[in-house]
């Protein structure tokens, strides 16, 4: 137990130490708030994209999405549902199938229409036709547009008719009453996917705090006496690691805050901290690698955005196929957590193992990695192996 607790304090020690120093870095705090400042004027230009998405004269980006619509239709004079745009896949069933089917995410949306339409035109009453949409389907903007789209066309229609026929009075003007069961594709965009980008970018950010401390070692050559310290190696670099990983979580922690305030909804946000917090960890610790193997700044900057390419992939692509598809697999990303937390959605204790056996995994490979190759003399001393030559000894496990 003595020894345990004698390991702990010394690598906490170096963690206490390194992030000290960052907070009284003035470059440190310089970054900080130009961070602070670049959230403020994001936060601005997501809110003017929101308001003119949802303004009748915004920008639009459904037309992407055209040809992957379906919609189930009641419809008994079939006036309304002949008139829809081919690109969407109209099937007639009943009330209850309709319903049933849009609940297990089988079609987009449910069309129904009463079925005295052409009466009520004849006699220049409203129509109410109510259109059911599964929103946090990316296509159900598709759908309502088509919809209204074909309503405003029968209306111009009859009224053109009518007009000829000197009957103006009788101009019908079809509504559709809209029922939506989540949000729909620009706002999911807006208030999910680029908020999760937001909120992950601290991770991405403070790459060279580990670059600076485990590089910077070896250009001031002061490695040697860092290592001639009481301290092994896995303490130096678990040490310097979680300093760092504090000073995201900090930075984080702000942009919450600020989001919060700046009216951003954003639910379970104590859920939403740990696990960017918890991500932070396997993401200094690829860090770490580029950093342990790197002999200088330049070849550490080259290395780290290789690395992060892989990193932002891995994040951000199954995030996208989880909105397209609601893809099991989509849930390997913390980022998918994250943004299924801070929506409200409901998760199972599976889909929370899988992210978590992930970034356990990544952590203890990584941490380990970058260990063996600090403890090794001929990388920090030279001359340093090929690649190729370290994955060799690193998977054969050969002592050093």
């Amino acid at each position: 137990m003595k020894f345990n607790l004698s390991v702990i304090m010394k690598f906490t020690s170096i963690t206490k130490w390194e992030f000290k120093n960052t907070l009284k870095s003035k470059k440190f705090m310089m970054i900080f708030f130009l961070q602070l400042s670049v959230l403020f004027l994001m936060i601005i230009i997501f809110n003017s994209f929101v308001t003119n998405i949802e303004s009748d004269n915004g920008i639009s980006i459904t037309p992407s999405l055209n040809g992957f619509a379906s919609m189930d239709v009641l419809d008994q004079s079939g006036l309304i549902s002949k008139s829809i745009n081919p690109i969407i896949n109209v099937v007639p069933l009943s009330y209850n199938s309709s319903l049933n089917n849009i609940a297990e995410g089988k079609t987009t949306g449910f069309l129904y229409v009463p079925g005295n339409v052409d009466q009520k035109i004849r006699l220049g009453q409203t129509i109410d036709m109510t259109v059911y949409l599964d929103s946090s389907d990316p296509k159900s903007s598709v759908v309502r547009d088509e919809v209204n789209s074909t309503a405003q066309i029968i209306s111009q229609s009859y009224s053109n008719t009518l007009s000829a026929s000197a009957v103006p009075q009788n101009t019908t003007t079809p509504t559709v009453n809209q029922e939506s069961t989540g949000e729909s594709l620009p706002l999911q965009i807006i208030t999910k996917v680029m908020l999760v980008i937001l909120l992950f970018l601290p991770l991405l950010l403070f790459g060279n705090m580990i670059i600076d401390t485990i590089v910077g070692e070896k250009e001031r050559k002061t490695g040697e006496i860092l290592i001639a310290m009481p301290m092994s190696q896995a303490q130096i670099i678990i040490g310097k690691s979680m300093a760092v990983v504090l000073t995201i979580s900090l930075q984080v922690a702000m942009w919450l805050i600020i989001l919060l305030i700046a009216g951003f909804h954003i639910d379970n946000p104590v859920l939403v901290f740990i696990f960017i917090f918890l991500t932070s960890i396997p993401i200094i610790g690829i860090t770490s690698v580029v950093a342990a193997y790197s002999k200088n700044f330049k070849e550490a900057g080259i290395g780290l955005s290789i690395a992060y390419m892989g990193i932002v992939g891995f994040l951000i692509v199954p995030v996208l196929i989880y909105l397209s598809r609601k893809s099991f697999i989509a849930n390997i990303s913390p980022m998918t957590i994250v943004m299924r937390l801070f929506s409200g959605e409901s998760i199972s204790l599976v889909d929370y193992g899988i992210s978590l056996a992930t970034i356990l995994i990544v952590s203890l490979i990584s941490y380990w990695i970058a260990i063996k190759l600090f403890e090794r003399d001929d990388i920090i001393f030279g001359p340093r192996p090929g690649i190729l030559r370290l994955v060799y000894d690193l998977i054969t496990f050969k002592k050093f």
